[in-house]
């Protein structure tokens, strides 16, 4: 396991000991600027509130200072996901069945990289979108990114 993958593991854990569970960890750099940006949901898919993202942000302060796995300075930002969800794990692409989806691959799958189209579930352990071209699985470890697509 990498050093990433160790952090978010740990980041998920101090998340959930605040009943909200960790939809992304993202560390965004400009310049010498630093944010960890933490994206949350409720354990049981209620709404987030500014309250969850306050309990979230002194947890996860209290720990990062005692572990200190980030070296230099940096912003902490927690929040929702918003509308246009990342979508990470295969439990995201099943629960957001029937929803418009955006999905860049890390290579080209049949001539594209980028998807458009709703989400069809899984098959066989693999992500199913399908728009007007037809229909696509997906190994999940051909997805680089993936987000939802609001409607308007």
């Amino acid at each position: 396991m990498n050093v990433e993958d160790r952090l978010d593991q740990e980041i998920a854990r101090q998340v959930g000991t605040v009943g909200c569970a960790l939809v992304d960890a993202r560390m965004l750099r400009n310049g010498r600027a630093v944010t960890l940006q933490i994206l949350i949901e409720k354990a049981d898919e209620t709404a987030v509130t500014i309250e969850d993202c306050a309990a979230v942000s002194r947890q996860l302060s209290v720990w990062l200072d005692v572990a200190n796995p980030i070296n230099g300075a940096y912003r902490l930002e927690v929040s929702s996901p918003g509308l246009d969800r990342p979508l990470k794990t295969l439990r995201d692409f099943e629960r957001f069945q029937g929803e418009n989806a955006e999905v860049h691959l890390h290579g080209l799958h049949l001539g594209r990289r980028r998807l458009l189209g709703v989400l069809q579930g899984l098959e066989d352990q693999k992500v199913v979108i399908e728009n007007n071209e037809g229909r696509w699985l997906l190994a999940l470890d051909d997805i680089h990114k993936a987000k939802l697509v609001p409607q308007w």
